[in-house]
């Protein structure tokens, strides 16, 4: 052969090769987005039965027209944890037979009559008339579900056009005793067998493999013994697509792939091993003969028939030597106990409520222990980032969402049946808990997204920052920790506790933010760093806040009351209760570190934050006060000044309430220190009395001014009446000269 036909045969070759594949593919995509996603929902409902599940997967690979395809499609399936392992595989085994139709459609070009009604049936007659129709329905129709059926038609032209051009190339070959002796290489098992593997291993498709023997026996003669262990070798390369998707899917998806190498590897082994065992004894006559396209179809089609339905009862065997190959590790255990705890939520336990309603209350302390786990292994993030804890942070989140999904639709199922007084509270508890706790494994994820970008962008906080962060982060564990125990013993006491921690966290919260802002006025940190802070304290805060809804649903389920905010005030307001002394309490424990008094940082309260939480900010108040009250006492000097204001404020309740004055000077005397709350009940006293005095003093004032006022209206009367009897008198005297004058004038006109 010249060189011109040498690079014609191998542009050809490649060329009929590359539209093959091509056609293929966006023939099956096309035939994938015709279908909108149902193959996937039907498959999920009809796994359940090996044989269904079985025929499925035939029917869907001879749809799709790739085994490869249907595989990475359950592989997919089995990754995102919609199917199982024991699922997958009798999909797999129906996919191995299904694959076979493509060969069968390549085959329809073996069609050869002078009948022109049979010749019609031949590909080459009518792939023009589909293309054209498929061009049509692609370009000029704007419904996308005619437009797929255009693209499916497409790929079927394409396709056929590559198989004839590969056909076209190779004919030429039939005469060339070299290309001869390369196919009766293939006659070798063995031989053939690697070829047919690595072919379709670089193709990356057996079909195409298959498609591409079928085509070369259009044009030169291939025996049985050199298409069958192409054949075979083929069905083992072709398990390379699914090992290529498994890479980037969890330990599942690649024990997916490993079943469908591990049953491909088994049956060709088999098959070649049984075949020429008997071919050795019996001395098969066909083998010599040539096996033309239908032949390979046929080998093709009679190695999966036989070979998938005898595997479909030890299926299970599969599934065992993927486990023995990929183990199942601690973390998967744990995920297996929560998936057997969902499955005990069967609607078979709804006859009996009040069993489901323990299966759900045990599901639902599962729930809370696992919004736990992500919440403190977030937390751990903040101060040192890892990117395996926070995958397991993330993975946490979903199966608490995966949780509250199943129990919510489970808890209104019970809420249907009839129920006890007992049975009803619990059930409330339950539907109100279970959302609060995939919130707060929703901010736990927030969290580490948080974390994750600081670690990114390398901008951690201050040291003054964590302290203070350590501090607050250590109030939400605690606050966490009591109302998930609260929540699984219905412990209503231990409800209680809730709120007063709830509220000295948001005064954490708005110290920490205030301090930040001062650092930030004096540069020590940055806008971004506040940024962050800013979303860890909002989520540390939210958080708190969901553990106050759960102890406050706790507590008024217990007393048939349903009105939560009314109930908060009322636990707020409540005359002799405990809750100013367990905020005292709470505020001393997770106090911040103290500052300067007159700093940058100095104890001062905002008007609204006071106006939010009274209680919380009279105590912290007294508490900046009995700060400043200890810094002052390392100084000998300040010591008897606070000492002199004591007694000047307890002089000035005027005996009012001696009992509390003589608590105060006796707790003087020996040297205790007053807690806030009863530095704030002294205090009221004396702030009461010094309004009273206040008050006195103003009355007397005004007095005064009144009586003031009234002299000087008095002296104003006295100046004008003497000035208007001064006028009047001279007025008459005026009057009296005048009358003198005109008595002298008169007088005088007589003369």
């Amino acid at each position: 052969m010249s060189s011109l036909e040498v690079f014609s045969l191998i542009a050809g070759l490649v060329g009929g090769l590359a539209l093959f594949l091509y056609g293929m593919n966006i023939m099956s995509g096309g035939l994938t987005k015709a279908s909108g996603g149902k193959l996937e929902s039907t498959l999920t409902r009809i796994t359940s039965n090996k044989l269904l599940a079985y025929l499925f997967g035939v029917g869907v690979t001879a749809l799709v027209q790739s085994s490869s395809a249907s595989t990475v499609m359950v592989v997919g399936l089995v990754n995102s944890g919609i199917m199982t392992l024991s699922q997958a595989v009798n999909v797999i085994l129906g996919a191995n037979l299904g694959t076979t139709f493509t060969a069968w459609l390549l085959s329809l070009n073996a069609i050869s009559s002078d009948n022109f009604i049979i010749n019609l049936f031949k590909p080459t007659s009518f792939t023009p008339f589909l293309a054209l129709i498929g061009i049509v329905l692609y370009m000029f129709v704007k419904s996308d579900k005619k437009k797929n059926i255009g693209t499916i038609l497409l790929g079927f032209a394409v396709l056929m056009y590559g198989m004839n051009m590969m056909s076209s190339a190779v004919t030429p070959l039939k005469d060339v005793p070299q290309f001869q002796s390369l196919l009766l290489a293939f006659s070798n098992p063995i031989i053939g067998f690697l070829v047919g593997i690595l072919f379709t291993m670089m193709i990356q498709s057996s079909a195409g493999t298959i498609g591409v023997l079928q085509a070369l026996s259009l044009s030169v003669t291939i025996h049985y013994s050199m298409a069958i262990p192409v054949v075979i070798g083929s069905e083992v390369g072709t398990c390379i697509t699914a090992i290529l998707s498994s890479f980037g899917a969890n330990k599942n998806g690649k024990r997916t792939a490993l079943m469908h190498l591990y049953f491909n590897v088994i049956k060709a082994l088999s098959f070649l091993a049984i075949f020429y065992a008997l071919n050795a004894i019996f001395s098969f006559e066909f083998m010599n003969q040539q096996a033309g396209m239908v032949g390979i179809a046929s080998v093709h089609t009679l190695v999966n028939l036989v070979a998938t339905p005898l595997m479909l009862p030890f299926s299970g065997l599969l599934v065992k030597l993927a486990l023995k190959t990929i183990p199942i590790d601690e973390k998967e255990k744990e995920h297996q106990e929560s998936e057997f705890a969902l499955a005990a939520l069967d609607d078979r336990f709804l006859s009996n409520p009040p069993f489901a309603l323990e299966q759900a209350r045990l599901a639902a302390c599962d729930m809370a222990e696992y919004s736990r786990e992500g919440l403190f292994k977030s937390m751990t993030l903040i101060t040192e980032y890892d990117q395996a804890i926070a995958d397991e942070v993330a993975e946490l989140e979903n199966k608490v969402d995966k949780y509250e999904d199943q129990l919510g639709t489970y808890l209104m199922k019970i809420n249907s049946s009839q129920l006890t007084v007992s049975d009803s509270h619990t059930l409330s508890i339950l539907l109100h808990a279970i959302t609060d706790f995939e919130r707060i494994s929703d901010h736990s994820l927030n969290i580490m997204q948080t974390a994750r970008m600081m670690h990114e962008k390398d901008t951690p906080f201050t040291p003054k920052a964590m302290t203070e962060l350590h501090i607050f982060a250590d109030a939400v564990k605690e606050i966490v920790n009591t109302s998930i125990q609260a929540f699984q013993n219905q412990d209503v006491k231990l409800a209680r506790s809730i709120e007063p921690l709830e509220e000295v966290i948001d005064g954490l919260h708005m110290e920490v933010k205030r301090r930040h802002v001062r650092r930030l006025r004096k540069g020590k940190c940055t806008i971004e760093q506040g940024f962050n802070l800013s979303d860890i304290g909002t989520d540390f805060e939210r958080i708190a806040d969901h553990c106050s809804n759960i102890g406050v649903c706790i507590i008024e389920v217990s007393q048939n009351l349903f009105d939560t905010h009314a109930y908060i005030e009322l636990l707020k307001n409540e005359e002799g209760s405990n809750f100013e002394q367990s905020v005292d309490y709470y505020e001393r424990k997770y106090r911040l570190p103290a500052v300067k008094k007159g700093s940058d940082e100095d104890g001062s309260i905002e008007a609204a934050f006071a106006a939010e939480h009274p209680v919380l900010a009279n105590v912290m108040s007294y508490e900046q006060r009995e700060l400043e009250y200890t810094q002052e006492d390392d100084t000998n000097s300040s010591e008897k000044s606070t000492d002199k204001v004591v007694k000047e404020e307890n002089i000035s309740a005027e005996g009012a309430n001696s009992e509390n004055a003589t608590a105060e000077g006796a707790a003087q005397q020996n040297s205790i220190p007053l807690s806030a709350i009863e530095r704030l009940k002294l205090m009221e006293v004396s702030s009461e009395d010094e309004k009273h005095k206040k008050k006195k003093d103003k009355k007397k004032k005004d007095k005064d001014i009144s009586e003031s006022e009234d002299s000087e209206k008095k002296s104003e009367k006295k100046d004008k009446s003497k000035k208007k009897d001064k006028k009047n008198k001279s007025d008459k005297k005026d009057k009296s000269d005048k009358k003198k004058d005109k008595k002298s004038k008169k007088k005088k006109d007589k003369d």
